[in-house]
């Protein structure tokens, strides 16, 4: 039986030109997880209207438990508009004051995070008080499982001490490189290049270790005692990047719990997060026998 991780924050409906798409990073971690033969748990709320009630249908389909979702009497479901651009990369306009951005602390929630294997989270589900508060409390009440901040720098959904206090609480922080600039700025860091800022992370914020993702250029780990490891991108056939770095996130999480070392969790992460990009969205199956063959055959660019 695979690790217990537990995923916190949104789930929203990623509304697309032609449709609607279940969506948010904490669902599409848990997706991927239970795919790889890990026990995913979410974490989360939802309205008390037709998009919830399709909600909760879709996590059915998709055979996520929403035992740990919660409903909202008041606030509505989620929506996030999403345009992809030429370049295959997505802009989103997330709605405010929605249902994930009040998530209760409850007695269930906590029982199940302090049974976890590991605790996943963000900044975007900490834009408001209820479910940023509720997060903090669950931090510092279940200190066992690790945690790991799965960086996402929406637009006008964060503020420096939102991005202090979730590096402070993690062991493990994935960021996407152009992302890490950004944390660059808007922490006053010193160095200069990729490989000099994580460090700086690190040191400053007493993390394990850094994961940049670097879209068609790969990944690159750093650890606290200063290992470093590079993995290159792959030859795909490209789609979109929806989804791919959450694919990536459960990768790492499914080996490197398994406890295989960072370099092979690294290297697997890739290898999922690519095979991701080749298919439209964020839920589109991928196997592990499937990650398995492209890191084995796989053309390296």
């Amino acid at each position: 039986m695979g690790k217990k991780i537990v995923a916190f924050g949104e789930l929203v409906w990623d509304i697309f030109p032609d449709g609607k798409k279940i969506g948010g990073a904490p669902s599409n971690l848990v997706y991927r997880v239970n795919a790889l033969g890990d026990q995913g748990y979410l974490l989360s709320r939802v309205g008390e209207d037709k998009l919830g009630e399709e909600a909760l249908k879709m996590l059915a389909q998709m055979h996520i438990a929403d035992d740990n979702v919660q409903i909202d009497p008041v606030f509505p479901t989620g929506t996030v508009a999403v345009k992809i651009g030429s370049d295959g990369r997505p802009d989103y306009t997330i709605h405010t004051d929605v249902a994930f951005d009040h998530i209760e602390f409850t007695a269930e929630a906590l029982k199940l995070v302090r049974e976890a294997d590991c605790l996943c989270y963000g900044t975007l589900v900490q834009r408001y008080g209820i479910s940023k508060n509720t997060l903090r409390e669950l931090l510092n009440e279940a200190p066992e499982p690790l945690k790991f901040l799965d960086l996402k720098l929406r637009k006008n959904c964060y503020n420096r001490a939102i991005i202090e206090s979730s590096l402070r609480s993690a062991n493990i922080l994935r960021v996407k490189e152009n992302e890490l600039y950004t944390l660059k700025n808007e922490l006053d860091l010193f160095e200069f290049e990729s490989k000099g800022i994580s460090a700086e992370l690190i040191n400053e914020y007493n993390l394990d270790i850094v994961l940049v993702t670097r879209g068609k250029d790969g990944a690159f780990a750093l650890d606290k005692e200063g290992n470093y490891f590079e993995d290159r991108g792959y030859e795909i056939k490209f789609v979109d990047t929806v989804g791919s770095g959450v694919a990536f996130s459960a990768g790492f999480l499914h080996y490197f719990l398994a406890g295989e070392g960072v370099e092979a969790a690294l290297q697997f992460a890739n290898a999922a997060g690519a095979l991701t990009a080749a298919t439209a969205g964020a839920t589109t199956p991928v196997s592990k026998r499937q990650i398995l063959e492209l890191m084995k055959k796989g053309k390296r660019r």
